[in-house]
């Protein structure tokens, strides 16, 4: 029963949602096509480095060396990247007006003070 009081709710319309899931989905996705395309990018570049040690115009050592300088470079970039990506994320949500978590936490506080005020006015004074 308790399955599907969760199902029959999991199926509710949500509107005030749906912007926010459009904007998680599109964010989803893009961010998943940079994923794959830096995975395909390091496959690709490890093949072309393993070829050229096969065919001897380069050698192993300084193959190794070539991954590695390319895989840190990999990561300094996509740390550069991430970075980006979250100022411009909280830019887009400062300009549609999404409160911050901390926002939302204080305002919780707020409700809750105010909750008590209220029901120690409702009591009887006696």
């Amino acid at each position: 029963m308790a399955k599907q009081a969760i199902d029959e709710k999991a199926s509710e319309p949500t509107v005030e949602r749906e912007p926010h899931n459009a904007l998680y989905e599109a964010l989803r996705k893009v961010l998943l096509a940079g994923i794959g395309a830096v995975s395909i990018a390091q496959d690709e570049i490890d093949d072309l480095i393993a070829k050229l040690v096969e065919r001897g115009e380069i050698a192993e050592k300084d193959g190794k060396k070539l991954i590695h300088e390319v895989n840190e470079r990999r990561k300094k970039e996509s740390k550069k990247a991430e970075d980006q990506v979250s100022k411009r994320l909280e830019d887009v949500l400062n300009r549609m007006n999404v409160p911050k978590k901390s926002d939302i936490d204080a305002l919780s506080d707020k409700i809750a003070t105010l909750t008590k005020k209220v029901d120690a006015l409702k009591r009887p004074e006696g």
